[in-house]
Order: structure tokens, then sequence, then C-alpha cells
């Protein structure tokens, strides 16, 4: 804004230069002509020298009165002739772009404040029509939440709706299909509830109300503790867990209880979309100030148009196998955990080659020189230091 509002200052100003420099030329040029037709008019064209020596004084003047203002006009419509249509190309433009034509660009034929006018009508185009963008972005993706959410809920819903209904008609030949009944409805009403909560949780997320409770924790641990749970529903899926990291502490001031919801994501994520049988490689490194996640599985590869929508919300990409037993998410694991990672300063990606998938979370590190372990194995800020405090 303020280099916008110093443009039009210094085009102004710029402007009122040139008139006065084409004012004073043209008057310049204007005296020394009439001064040379007043002398060397009656001898080069002597009738008419003659004619007007008889004319009188009072009339004489006023014709070369009148000389004089055409010259002077003329003269200063030739010094200001670029100026007036390059003002009319930016005022045509504006015009233009007022009236929607926002791929409109002014040509760029000068160098100087007028020039750097047409940039920045340029610009404020650009800017437009990048917002405009947006908006109609925001609106479709609003259509498409709409559309998602209705989809993703009603359909556990009429599960739930159906087995519901048979368990009320006394519908079932004995009482181990009654226990199925009920035990399906169960588990699609839990289903419904964790998309509500995945829906809930990114909507608080991407409203910036969230604030994080950051405490020191040592990441090696939590991460130990994290896939000490995830084994055994790996294991009941025919995946086996490796776990990797380096020696020593790693310690990061994050949310544990986001980023356990961030690193379980990932989990969930290669445990839907892993070759099976196979291998879940969770991996742990720290160096130069970060601190890097990284959990490794075999898939059905995708193409790099599918890669740069792993992270968008409700974005679905088909299962490598068929498994009864992972009920579908809606397609906000990724982003969610996406979400919380920027929260926390960090950046989550994903590097893929023919199948092999590695989601990455890289979290900046604490420094340790202030931070000792106690004896549970928590880690805080040394007593004496009051800069944390």
């Amino acid at each position: 804004m303020n280099n916008g509002l110093l443009s039009a200052l210094n085009w102004k100003r710029s402007i009122r230069l040139k008139m006065f420099g084409s004012i004073l030329a043209s008057f310049m040029i204007t005296v020394t002509i009439v001064a040379l037709l007043q002398t060397h008019l009656p001898r080069i064209t002597s009738a008419i020298g003659l004619y007007m020596a008889y004319l009188p004084k009072t009339i004489g003047n006023i014709l070369f009165l009148v000389l004089f203002v055409c010259i002077f006009l003329f003269c200063f419509f030739l010094f200001m002739r670029g100026i007036v249509r390059n003002m009319r190309t930016l005022a045509d433009g504006l015009m233009s772009i007022a009236g929607g034509d926002l791929d409109y660009r002014v040509p760029l034929s000068r160098h100087d404040e007028l020039g750097e006018v047409a940039r920045n009508i340029n610009f404020m185009a650009e800017r437009l029509k990048s917002m405009m963008d947006r908006e109609r972005q925001i609106e479709t993706s609003k259509m498409e939440l709409i559309t998602n959410v209705s989809h993703d809920l009603r359909t556990p819903l009429t599960s739930m709706i159906g087995y519901l209904n048979l368990l009320q008609q006394d519908d079932y030949r004995d009482l181990n299909e009654h226990k199925r009944y009920i035990r399906n409805a169960f588990n699609k009403s839990q289903q419904l509830k964790k998309l509500i909560d995945d829906l809930f949780e990114y909507t608080r997320l991407t409203s910036g109300s969230v604030r994080l409770a950051r405490t020191p924790i040592d990441v090696g641990g939590l991460l130990e503790q994290i896939v000490t749970e995830f084994e055994p529903i790996a294991g009941e899926h025919g995946l086996r867990v490796k776990e990797t990291r380096e020696p020593g502490p790693a310690v990061a001031n994050v949310d544990a209880e986001k980023l356990v919801r961030a690193i379980d994501n990932l989990l969930m994520n290669a445990l839907k979309f892993s070759n099976k049988p196979g291998v879940i490689a969770v991996r742990l490194t720290a160096s130069d100030g970060r601190i890097v996640i990284a959990v490794e599985n075999w898939g059905k590869p995708v193409t790099k148009e599918q890669e740069q929508l792993l992270f968008e919300r409700f974005y679905k990409a088909e299962p490598s196998r068929n498994d009864s037993d992972i009920a579908p998410g809606a397609g906000l694991g990724l982003s969610i955990a996406r979400n919380i990672v920027e929260l926390h300063g960090g950046r989550i990606g994903l590097r893929h080659r023919n199948g092999h998938f590695t989601f990455f979370i890289e979290l900046p590190s604490e420094d340790l020189q202030n931070v000792r372990n106690d004896s549970f194995g928590n880690v805080c800020y040394d007593d004496n230091d009051d800069t944390h405090r």
C-alpha cells in the first residue's frame, strides 16, 4: 500500500514537471519563431510584408498574438502527445478491468513513472483475478464439503437404522444373529462417531481457534509408546512394525496430544494402504536442529496428481486391498495431520517412488541446554532457569 501511494505521488510530481517543462519549451520555441517571422517575413515574402506593413499596428499585433498562441499550442501538443496517449491507454485499461475483464493487461511501453503506474495496474488486475479465483474455489469447496459430509455421515447412519429396524421387528433367526446385528450397529455407531470427531477436529484446526499446550517432551519415548500400542492392530491385518531411531533424546516443544494424533493418522494411513502381508517402518532422526519422523510402507503406486491431492481434505485413494475390518474414513486424516504439524511450525510431506511411500513429519527440536530428564523419563526445564516460566 505504501509503495502504491509513493508511486502515485511520484507519478503526479513527474506529470507536473513534464507539463512545466513542455510549457517552458513551447514558450521559448514560440517566441523564437515569432521573432524570426517579425524580422524576416517582409524580406521573404515582399507582397505579404508590404501588406502587413500598411496594416494598422493594433491589427498586426493581434495577428502576431494569434500566431503566437497557435504556435505555442502546436508545440505544447507535440511535447505532451506521448503522455496524453499513454494516459488514455491507462484510462482505457482501468475501464476494461472495472468492467470485469480481469485478463486485460496495460501495455508496458514506457520505463518512467507512467510505466510504473501501468505495472501497478497490471499487478492490481492480477491480484483481483487471484482473489476472484480464490472466492470461486472457496465457494466450490463449501459445496463439496456439504456433499462429502452428507455422504460420509449418511452411509453408517443408514446401516445403523437398518440393523436397528431388524432388531425392532425381531427379524433374526437366533441369538447369535441378534448379537451380530447389535455388534454391527455398534461398529457403525463408532464409525459415525469417528467421522464426526474428525470433522470437528478439522474445523477447529482450520478455524485458528486451537491453542497448543506446548511442553518439552522426548519425541523418541513418545513415538515408542505410540508404536507399542499400534503393533497389535497392525498384526491383526498381517503387518509388522519396524521402529528405528537414533540414540539419545530428541526433545521438541510440542502439544503431545496433538502430535500423537498426527503420528497416529500417518500410521493408520499406512495400515489402510499397505500391501498385506508387509512391513511398516517407523524412523526417527534428529540433526541440524530438526526432528524427522518418517513412516514408510509399500502399497499401490499413485500418480503425481494423486500425490498432490493426498493432503487435501476429503480426498480418498482406493485401498491397495479391500479389508472389511478397516472402516473407510472421511479423507481427513492426512489433512488433520498437516494442520497439526504446521501449527507446530513444522512441515509434513511425502516421498513416493514405485509404490514405496514415505510420509514424514519435520519439527524444530528444543535446545537441550536448560532441559534435563527427571527420574520418570519426563522432560522438564531446569529449576534454576527462569527463561520459560
